[in-house]
C-alpha cells in the first residue's frame, strides 16, 4: 500500500471506494492526487524549467508515403475512443458520442462505420474499444446494438472508474442523499491507463498480442486509424506518441508542448499549470508552437512496465476543478473534483516523441459552433464513412462563431436551426450576434456578421448574404409563435406508472406548473431519444374529464415552443384511449402522421374538481411509453428548471371541425392546429375489422335488444355512431351516453359494483349473480369506462368475467374478418393475475401464449416483434386483463368497443338464422366451460389503502416464500411461494415484482398485488382462482366455489389485521 493511502484523512475515501468495489489501482491513483491537494503542492511549471518544443516530424512532409504499411500491425493494434463524457457543458444528458452529426449519423455510428470499413479493406480483424463512464454505459451499449460485430466483442468496453467528490469545506467525501449518484464523479480520461490495468484489460490485449493502442476522443471525427502514422510509431519503437498542431491565435490560451530543461523530456503544460506572470510567454505562439490534439499512440507492453513499477497506476499532474455536488443546483454543497489528463502521461515515458498532423485530424465538438460547421455542407461523409471538408471550401474550414450565450446548449442550436442548415461553402467566416433563426435557404459567402440586439429570435430569411452586416434587431419578430422560457421547480412525485401520471385535480391545478413540468420533461426526453418534434405531427385528445380543456390549450402552447409545427386534437377535446392509438397508426397522409400524443385521462378513476387527472404519453406505434422512456422523462422531472411555452399564441376553438393557421410576424413560419372528428378514424377502422352488415342483421332481429352504458365517459359518441348510426339500433339502446366532467358524479370503472345502472337493467347482482327485474332485461348489455378502453359483458341475467370473455373471444376469433383474412388467429397475450382460462384455448387451438406483468405496453411487444424488433411475427393477436381490459393488434391499447363488437360477432355467428331460437350470452359461455373446463375466478380490490400499511402485506408475504411451501390450508396444500418476474421474450427485459403468487399442488392460486392506476392511496388487488374439469361441475356460483380459497388468501395475507379493512371495496 503506498504512502498516499495510508495517510490518515485518506481513510474514509479508501472505505467509500472499497465499498463501491472498485480497484486498488483505482484507489492507489485517486490517493495519489489527493496527496498532492493535501501537500499543497502549486502543480505549477514555470516558463524558466521549459523551452519551447520548435520542431517535429511532420506526418505530410516527413512521413506520409515513408513508411510501409504493414496488414499484420492492424492486427497487433487497438482503436480506443474515450466516451466517458456527457456534453453536459453543451447542454446534453447522454453520450455526447451518441449526438447526431451528419445525414441521421451519430459520432458513434461514423466512428464504428469506419472501423467496419477498415475490417474489410484490410481483411484483418482491427480492434475496437470504448472507454465509457457509469454515466454513458448503458446507453451507448443500447446504441451499439445495430452494429452486432462490435458489441458482441468481450473487449468492446473498458469501464472509466470513478472517483468521490470531495467537500471543499470539510475536505471529506461529499455526501448527497437526494442523489447519492452525485457524489462521485469521472476522474478524468488520465483513468484510462488505470482503468486498463485494474481491470485487467491491459493484460487481456497485451494476451492476445495487441502491442499498439490508438487512442483519441469520441467527438473527434478527425482522428482516424492513419496506418502511415502506425507505421511510423512502429517502425520509431517509441513508448508513447503524441499528435500535435500548430498552434493559432484562437489556440493561445490552451495548452501547450514544451521540453522539461532539466531532462529534455517532452511535457505538457496547461492553463492551470501557468503562473499569471508567466501568461505572455504561455500565450506565445512562436515561442511555444504545438498543442495536443488528445490524439495518442501507446506501446502497451511499455505502459505495462511503467504501472507496474509505480504500484499500478500513472502518476499524472491533478487537475483541480471546483463545482458543486448537483451540478444543477448552484446552492448545493461546494465540492472540489479531481481529475488527471491522459496527455500528460508523455512526461512519464523516456523516449516519448510527438509529430505535427494537420488540423484535419482535430476536429472535435467542444461548442455548438463546431456542431453547426460540421452539420452543414462544409463538410461531407466519404465512402470510408469519414467527415471530411468539402472540396468546395479549398482547402480552409469556415469559420463559426455563435453567440455563447444564445447557443451554448445543443437545444439552443437545433432550435433555431428546425428549418435546415445554412450553406458555408463558399464562406469565410460568419459570426452570429444575438438569437437568429437560420435555414437550409441562407447562404453565406465571403465574411457574414448576423446581429440581433432584441430579446426575442429573429428568422433570418432566405437568401444569399455576402461580405455583409445583416442587423435584425428591428426586424418583425415571431408574434404569437414567440416561445418563452418559465424557470420552474421539480416535484418530486412525477414517476409516471403504466398508465401513465395520475393524481388528485387539485395537484395539477393548484402547484405551480405542475403539468408543464412533466410536459416539458416529456418533449426533453423525445428529443433526447431521437424524436423530431418539427417532423409530423402531435396528437391531444382525452376522456372529457375536469381540467381537459385548460390543459389541452396548455399543452398546445407549449408544443409550439418547442418546435411542434403541426398539432391534431379530437373535436371537443375527446378522444378515446383506442382512438388516439388508432389515429397514431392509420392517420396520413404520411408527412402528417402523428409522432406522438397526450392522453388526458384517468381511466376509471372518478373525475370532478375534487377527483382525479392524468396524462400519458403514448409513442409513434400507437402504443403507452415504454419504460425506457417513461424512466427518461421522470428522470427531466426531477432537475428540470424550466418550460417553453409560446405564452401569446391564440386560444384554439375546439368546437369546430377544422384547421387553424397561426403564422409568425412575417409568415415565414406556420404552426397548423388541426381539430378532427372525435370518432371517424377509429370508426373507419373497426369497420374493416368486423362485419357490420351481419351484426346489423342481428341488432334488427325483433327478439334482439342491447343496452350499452357508456358512464358519462368518452365512449359516448363512439357508441351513438356505431350502435345507433350504423347498426341502425334505437338511441334508447345507450345508457349514460353523454359525456360530463365528473361522469355525473359517477366513478366511471365498468365492474358489478359502480357499473349499477347496466347491471340494474341487465338483472345481475353486484356478486354476479342473477337478480330480478320489472321486465325481462335485453339480451346484451355492456358497459365502458372513463376513456372507452375498458368493457364489460353483460347477458340477460348473466355476468362474464373478463377471463372468461377471452378466453370465449379467442375460442371464436375467426369468424371475425380481421383474424379469417389473416390466416386465423395466431396468438393470445393475458396478463398474470388474469385467469388461466385462454390457456386452454390457446393449448387445444395450437396458439402461441404469452403470459405478461399488468400493463399493456407488455402486449405491445408481443404485437410489434416482427416490426418494431425484427423477431418472429406473433399477429394477429388477442390480449386480455382480468381487469376489463381486451383488443388485438389493431391498435396498441385494450379496446372496450371492439369488445363490444366482438361479441356481438359472436351472437350474430349463433343466431344467423333468425328462425331458429334465439341463443344468449349465457348459453355461449356454459357450453365453453362444458368444453373447456371452467377458471372459478374472482378479485378483490381493496382501494385507499395507506402505503405503509399496503407495502406491510406484501413484505409479510414475501416473509414466507421459505416457509409456506409443503403447508397445508384446508384441503389445499401449497406448491410454491413467488414474486412473477418477468422476461420479455421479445426485447429481453426483465421486470421485476410483478405480483406475488401462492400456487397450490391442484392448479389453483392466489395472486397478491398493488395497482399503479390509483389517483391516490393504494389499492391492494387480491386473486383467487380454481380450475374445474369437470363439466357436472361448471355451473356453481362463484363466491361458493371460492370460499375456503378467500379465507385462505386473508390468512395468508394477515391483511385485515394489517391494513384495517374488514371487507373489500369492490368486488369482481
Amino acid at each position: 500500500m503506498s504512502e498516499a493511502v495510508k495517510d490518515p484523512r485518506f481513510a474514509p475515501f479508501y472505505e467509500k471506494m472499497k465499498a463501491e468495489g472498485l480497484s486498488d489501482a483505482a484507489i492507489f491513483s485517486f490517493a495519489h492526487s489527493y496527496q498532492e491537494l493535501v501537500s499543497g503542492a502549486s502543480g505549477m511549471i514555470e516558463e524558466t524549467s521549459i523551452v519551447g518544443v520548435t520542431e517535429l516530424p511532420d506526418l505530410e512532409k516527413d512521413i506520409r508515403g515513408k513508411y510501409t504499411v504493414n496488414p499484420a500491425l492492424l492486427g497487433q493494434t487497438v482503436v480506443l475512443k474515450l466516451n466517458g463524457g456527457l456534453g453536459t457543458s453543451m447542454g446534453l444528458d447522454k453520450a455526447k458520442s451518441l449526438l447526431e452529426v451528419k445525414n441521421g449519423d451519430t459520432f458513434l455510428d461514423l466512428t464504428a462505420k469506419q472501423v467496419i470499413t477498415m475490417r474489410n479493406e484490410f481483411n484483418t480483424q482491427v480492434n475496437f474499444m470504448l472507454m465509457n463512464s457509469f454515466n454513458t454505459s448503458k446507453d451507448t451499449l443500447s446504441f451499439l446494438s445495430k452494429y452486432p460485430a462490435l458489441v458482441e466483442d468481450p473487449k468492446i468496453e473498458l469501464m472509466q472508474n470513478k472517483v468521490p467528490k470531495i467537500d471543499k469545506k470539510t475536505m471529506l467525501p461529499a455526501e448527497w442523499s437526494a442523489n447519492p449518484h452525485l457524489e462521485w464523479c469521472p476522474p478524468g480520461h488520465g483513468d484510462l491507463y488505470t482503468a486498463l490495468y485494474g481491470s485487467g484489460k491491459l493484460d487481456a490485449l497485451l494476451a492476445d498480442g495487441i502491442k499498439y493502442m490508438f487512442v483519441s476522443n469520441s467527438d473527434n471525427l478527425g482522428a482516424t486509424l492513419d496506418t502511415d502514422l502506425l507505421a511510423y510509431f512502429a517502425s520509431a519503437n517509441m513508448p508513447f506518441m503524441m499528435e500535435c498542431c500548430t498552434r493559432t491565435e484562437a489556440d493561445k490560451k490552451g495548452g501547450h508542448l514544451a521540453l522539461r530543461v532539466a531532462d529534455q523530456q517532452l511535457i505538457l503544460r496547461e492553463s492551470a499549470q501557468c503562473a499569471k506572470a508567466d501568461e505572455p510567454m504561455f500565450q506565445d505562439i512562436s515561442r511555444h508552437k504545438f498543442f495536443n490534439t488528445n490524439n495518442l499512440w501507446v506501446r502497451l507492453d511499455l505502459l505495462k512496465q511503467l504501472m507496474d513499477s509505480k504500484g499500478g497506476f500513472v502518476p499524472l499532474p491533478t487537475i483541480l476543478n471546483g463545482k458543486t455536488v448537483d451540478p444543477q443546483q448552484d446552492t448545493s454543497t461546494p465540492v472540489l473534483q479531481l481529475e488527471t489528463a491522459m496527455g500528460a502521461a508523455i512526461e512519464c515515458f523516456a523516449g516519448a516523441g510527438a509529430v505535427n498532423v494537420p488540423r484535419s485530424r482535430f476536429a472535435p465538438v467542444k461548442k455548438c459552433s463546431d456542431l453547426l460547421l460540421l452539420r452543414s455542407d462544409a463538410y461531407e461523409v466519404n465512402a470510408a464513412s469519414v467527415l471530411v471538408l468539402s472540396a468546395k471550401c479549398g482547402g480552409v474550414a469556415p469559420i463559426v462563431d455563435l453567440d455563447d450565450k444564445k447557443y451554448k446548449m445543443v437545444q439552443h442550436l437545433e432550435a433555431a436551426t428546425k428549418g435546415g442548415y445554412p450553406s458555408l461553402v463558399g464562406c469565410k467566416k460568419v459570426s452570429i450576434k444575438g438569437e437568429v433563426w437560420l435555414s437550409s435557404g441562407v447562404v453565406f459567402r465571403g465574411e457574414v456578421k448576423v446581429v440581433n440586439g432584441s430579446s426575442e429570435p429573429k428568422i433570418l430569411p432566405a437568401a444569399v448574404y455576402e461580405n455583409t452586416t445583416v442587423d435584425l434587431t428591428d426586424a418583425v419578430g415571431l408574434g404569437p409563435l414567440r416561445p418563452f422560457t418559465l424557470t420552474t421547480t421539480p416535484y418530486n412525485d412525477q414517476k409516471p406508472g403504466t398508465s401513465g401520471l395520475r393524481k388528485k385535480t387539485k395537484v395539477f391545478e393548484k402547484q405551480p406548473l405542475y403539468l408543464h413540468n412533466f410536459v416539458q420533461a416529456t418533449f426533453n426526453a423525445l428529443v433526447a431519444t431521437g424524436t423530431d418534434l418539427s417532423d409530423g405531427a402531435l396528437l391531444l385528445g382525452g376522456d372529457g374529464r375536469y381540467y381537459n380543456d385548460v390543459a389541452i390549450q396548455s399543452i398546445i402552447k407549449m408544443a409550439a415552443a418547442n418546435g411542434v409545427r403541426r398539432i391534431v386534437v379530437g373535436q371537443n377535446g375527446l378522444l378515446s384511449t383506442p382512438a388516439v392509438s388508432a389515429i397514431i397508426r392509420e392517420k396520413g397522409p404520411n408527412w402528417q402522421k402523428c409522432f406522438g400524443a397526450f392522453i388526458l385521462t384517468a381511466s376509471h378513476n372518478p373525475g370532478g374538481p375534487e377527483e382525479d387527472f392524468g396524462i400519458k404519453y403514448n409513442c409513434e406505434n400507437g402504443g403507452p411509453a415504454p419504460e425506457k422512456l417513461t424512466d427518461a422523462i421522470y428522470e427531466v422531472t426531477r432537475t428540470i428548471t424550466a418550460v417553453k411555452q409560446c405564452t401569446d399564441f391564440p386560444e384554439i376553438d375546439l368546437t369546430q371541425l377544422g384547421s387553424s393557421l397561426v403564422y409568425c410576424g412575417d409568415r415565414s413560419l406556420c404552426l397548423v392546429v388541426d381539430v378532427i372528428s372525435t370518432t371517424d378514424h377509429h370508426i373507419d377502422l373497426l369497420k374493416t375489422i368486423f362485419d357490420f352488415p351481419a351484426i346489423k342483421k342481428l341488432v334488427q332481429r325483433p327478439d334482439f335488444s342491447l343496452k350499452y352504458d357508456c358512464m358519462h365517459g368518452v365512449q359516448g359518441p363512439y357508441a351513438h355512431k356505431v350502435m345507433v348510426e350504423e347498426l341502425q339500433a334505437g338511441a334508447d339502446c345507450l345508457i349514460n351516453a353523454v359525456p360530463k366532467s365528473d361522469f355525473n358524479g359517477g366513478h366511471a370503472d365498468p365492474n358489478l359494483t359502480y357499473a349499477r345502472d347496466i347491471c340494474n337493467v341487465m338483472g345481475v347482482d353486484a356478486t354476479g349473480l342473477p337478480m330480478p327485474t320489472a321486465s325481462t332485461p335485453p339480451c346484451f348489455g355492456a358497459a365502458a369506462d372513463g376513456d372507452a378502453d375498458r368493457n364489460m359483458i353483460l347477458g340477460r341475467n348473466f355476468f362474464v368475467t373478463p377471463s372468461d370473455s377471452l378466453a370465449i373471444l379467442a375460442a371464436h376469433a375467426n369468424i371475425i374478418p380481421f383474424f379469417a383474412q389473416q390466416g386465423g388467429l395466431k396468438s393470445v397475450a393475458r396478463s398474470m393475475p388474469t385467469s388461466g382460462a385462454v390457456d386452454l384455448v390457446a393449448a387445444r387451438l395450437n396458439l402461441n401464449l404469452f403470459e405478461t406483468p399488468t400493463g399493456w405496453k407488455f402486449f405491445g411487444n408481443v404485437m410489434d416483434s416482427k416490426t418494431l424488433f425484427g423477431g418472429a411475427n406473433f399477429n394477429p393477436v388477442i390480449c386480455g386483463e382480468e381487469s376489463f381490459g381486451t383488443g388485438s393488434n389493431h391498435v396498441r391499447e385494450k379496446d372496450g368497443l371492439w369488445a363490444v363488437l366482438a361479441w356481438l360477432s359472436i351472437l350474430a355467428h349463433y343466431n344467423a338464422d333468425p328462425a331458429k331460437p334465439f341463443v344468449h350470452v349465457e348459453e355461449i359461455v356454459t357450453a365453453h366451460w362444458k368444453s373447456y373446463g371452467r377458471n372459478y375466478y374472482c378479485r378483490y380490490d381493496y382501494e385507499g389503502v395507506q402505503s405503509a400499511n399496503a407495502n406491510a402485506v406484501l413484505a409479510h408475504l414475501r416473509g414466507q416464500f421459505n416457509t409456506i411451501t409443503g403447508k397445508k390450508f384446508g384441503s389445499y396444500e401449497v406448491a410454491k411461494a413467488d414474486e412473477f418476474t418477468y422476461v420479455d421474450p421479445v426485447d429481453q427485459s426483465v421486470s421485476y415484482n410483478q405480483g406475488i403468487r401462492v400456487l397450490f399442488t391442484d392448479g389453483s392460486r392466489v395472486v397478491f398485488r398493488l395497482s399503479g392506476t390509483a389517483g391516490s392511496g393504494a389499492t391492494i388487488r387480491v386473486y383467487m382462482e380454481k380450475y374445474e374439469a369437470d363439466p357436472t361441475k361448471v355451473q356453481q356460483i362463484t363466491a361458493n366455489a371460492l370460499q375456503e380459497l378467500v379465507a385462505i388468501a386473508l390468512e395468508v395475507s394477515n391483511l385485515k389485521a394489517l391494513t384495517g379493512f374488514e371487507n373489500p371495496s369492490v368486488i369482481t
